[in-house]
């Protein structure tokens, strides 16, 4: 049996070999690390046809032992992305899809490249503002605002709870167009085709929350998952703010990707 305490006797959990026997980590501890390196392969999709190497590689890969390889598969069978398959091995189950950070668009209109996207509306009307959304948005106290929100489901699993609130002249003519338009189209789509005005830019702000039991009663995830709460200003292309959108999404169903430079002085 495999201690607790001390190192796994092959160069620990990072695969290099030496310097780090006896370096004081639980297996747990270890098991967390070779956890994090699947994780980011299972979200990549890296593994040919959804199955992950057998646990004699992964001992290998790793140079860990197999008791930290299995509770590895553990935490990854806990957070619903694997599964033990009699006959199989250990195979991919929960599916994740990617939205870039770097450019302004809806969220359908990123997840239509992964599947096929369905927007329930389950409110959509005039609304007296709320005193920190009219600041926001630049509009009058107490005056009116279009409220919309949508649950949006992927390939019949719900995905994300958007919550939006929209200036008059951009919201009313979303109202007009009906349910329908509202459930088959993208709301920046909207604005910019039937409001007719056109986006500029962005402000965007992302916390992980532990998600209430409402919203993840909607989102038919597990009690006090993780969320990712995004909240988004988008101005119009002449800088005024338009759209107030208060996202909540799984956070075992998302990934936020982005590509970043590195700024150098002078």
């Amino acid at each position: 049996m495999e201690a607790d305490g001390g190192g796994d006797g092959r160069g620990g959990a990072d695969g290099r070999g030496g310097g780090m026997v006896g370096d004081g980590l639980t297996r747990a501890d270890r098991a967390r690390r070779v956890a994090h390196v699947l994780r980011g392969q299972v979200l990549r999709g890296a593994f040919s046809g959804g199955v992950l190497p057998d646990e004699r590689a992964l001992v290998a890969e790793f140079g860990t032992t197999r008791n930290t390889v299995r509770e590895a598969l553990g935490l990854l069978r806990d957070e619903g992305l694997v599964e033990r398959r009699r006959g199989v091995g250990t195979v991919v189950v929960g599916r994740t899809y990617e939205h870039p950070l770097g450019e302004l668009s809806g969220l359908a209109e990123v997840l239509q490249r992964h599947g096929t996207v369905v927007n329930e509306v389950r409110e959509a009307r005039t609304v007296r503002a709320p005193g920190a959304v009219a600041r926001r948005l630049e509009l009058a106290a107490g005056g009116p605002v279009v409220y919309l929100e949508r649950l949006r489901r992927v390939d019949g699993m719900p995905l994300s709870l958007d919550c939006t609130y929209l200036i008059p002249e951009v919201g009313e003519p979303l109202l007009a167009l009906g349910r329908e338009r509202l459930e088959s189209r993208d709301v920046f789509d909207l604005i910019e085709s039937a409001a007719g005005r056109p986006l500029g830019s962005a402000e965007v702000a992302v916390r992980a929350v532990v998600g209430d039991p409402a919203t993840c009663g909607v989102l038919a995830m597990p009690g006090g998952g993780a969320v990712l709460a995004v909240e988004r200003l988008t101005r119009l292309a002449d800088g005024r703010p338009a759209d107030l959108e208060f996202i909540h999404l799984r956070g075992d169903r998302l990934t936020l990707r982005a590509r970043m430079d590195r700024v150098r002085e002078g």
